[in-house]
C-alpha cells in the first residue's frame, strides 16, 4: 500500500459532536475527542507531518486553559509514529531537540519495548528507503505516560475510560466514552476482522471483543472500518472467530492432525474458506484479497495452534 501524508477530517455522520473522525488515505482512521477540559488525540498516525494535521483540526477546540492530551491504542507504526511532535528530549547545551508541541502521551507500560525491537528498528529502515517522502522525518518515540490496567480520564463533561483489549497486539487499548455511549475500538474489531499476531493472542482477542461488545454502546467507532459499521461489527467480529473454532473443531474431530508445517493448506484442511466465515454483504466482500486468502488462512491456522495447545494442556 502506498502512503499518503494526507489527513482528511471525516463530515459527521451522528455520532457525538465532540468525536472529530480523521482519515490517512485508505490506511487508517484516528479521533479528536473534545472535552471541557482536554482535547484528545487518539493515535498519531504514521508521521510528523499527519501529526502536524490532526494537531491543526484540534487546535480550535485548546481555548480556555483546555490542555492537550495524546493517547496511543498501540504502537504500531499507523497510530505511533507521529508521537515524535509531542515528547523530545529536555533542551541540554548541546541543542536536543524538542518536542514542537509538547503534550502527555499516555499508553500502555508494554508499549515502550516495542520501539526497541531490532525488527521495529528495520522496518523503519525499509519504509524509509521505500517512501522516504512519507517516513525520513520519523523517530521513533515511545509514550511517555504508561498506565497498566484501566486508566480513566475525567475531562469534565466526558469521561474517557481507556481499557486493555489484548489480542490483535498484546499492548492494545481501547476507549469507552459513558456519558455519550461511544466505543473507540481501534484495531480491537475491524473489517473484515481484527488479525490475531500470535495464537496465544487469539482467545485475548476474542475475551475483547466480548468485553466491547458488552459494554452499553450506541456508537462504535474503528480505526479500520468503515464509520457506518456501528456495533454490529463487533459481532460479526465474534461470529467470525466462532465460526472458525467450530470448523476447526469439527476438524480436529475428524482427526486431522494438528502438526502443521508451514505447506499445510490450512482452508482446505478444515473446510473454512473465507466465503463461508463472514456475512454474506458486499462490505466483506470487497475486501483486499489478502483478508479473504492469506490472512483468513493465518487465523485459521492461530485456532488451530491454539487448539493444539489446548490439547496438551488437558493431557
Amino acid at each position: 500500500m502506498a502512503h499518503t501524508n494526507e489527513l482528511q477530517l471525516i463530515e459527521n455522520q451522528g455520532w457525538d459532536e465532540r468525536i472529530l473522525v480523521c482519515r490517512n488515505g485508505k490506511l487508517v482512521d484516528t479521533f479528536i475527542v473534545v472535552t471541557d477540559r482536554f482535547v484528545v488525540l487518539v493515535d498519531t498516525v504514521i508521521n510528523p507531518q499527519t501529526a502536524a494535521q490532526m494537531l491543526e483540526y484540534a487546535q480550535p477546540h485548546l481555548v480556555n486553559g483546555c490542555q492537550l492530551l495524546v493517547i496511543n491504542t498501540h504502537a504500531d507504526y499507523d497510530h505511533s509514529w507521529g508521537n515524535q511532535l509531542f515528547v523530545g528530549e529536555k533542551p541540554v547545551p548541546d541543542g536536543a531537540e524538542v518536542a514542537l508541541h509538547p503534550a502527555p502521551i499516555i499508553g500502555s507500560h508494554l508499549s515502550p519495548a516495542k520501539f526497541q525491537k531490532p525488527e521495529a528498528a528495520t522496518y523503519l529502515a525499509k519504509m524509509k528507503e521505500l517512501e522516504p517522502e512519507v517516513f525520513s522525518e520519523v523517530v521513533f518515540t515511545p509514550p511517555n505516560m504508561l498506565i497498566q490496567d484501566k486508566f480513566v480520564i475525567d475531562g469534565g463533561d466526558l469521561t474517557l475510560e481507556l481499557l486493555p483489549t489484548p489480542g490483535h497486539t498484546d499492548d492494545h487499548y481501547s476507549l469507552f466514552l459513558p456519558e455519550i455511549e461511544t466505543v473507540l475500538a481501534a484495531d480491537a474489531a475491524e473489517l473484515p476482522y481484527p488479525m490475531a499476531r500470535t495464537p496465544d493472542g487469539l482467545p485475548q482477542m476474542r475475551e475483547s471483543l466480548a468485553k466491547l461488545a458488552a459494554l452499553p454502546a450506541e456508537t462504535v467507532l474503528y480505526c479500520h472500518a468503515p464509520v457506518t459499521a456501528g456495533r454490529q461489527l463487533l459481532l460479526d467480529n465474534i461470529a467470525y472467530f466462532n465460526t472458525i473454532e467450530a470448523q476447526c473443531r469439527a476438524a480436529v474431530a475428524q482427526g486431522i492432525s494438528l502438526e502443521l508445517d508451514e505447506e499445510t493448506d490450512v482452508l482446505e484442511l478444515v473446510d473454512c474458506p473465507y466465503e463461508t466465515a463472514v456475512p454474506d454483504a458486499e462490505a466483506w466482500q470487497n475486501v483486499h484479497d489478502y483478508y479473504k486468502t492469506a490472512g483468513h488462512a493465518t487465523q485459521v491456522r492461530a485456532m488451530l495452534q491454539w487448539l493444539a495447545q489446548e490439547n496438551k494442556t488437558e493431557r
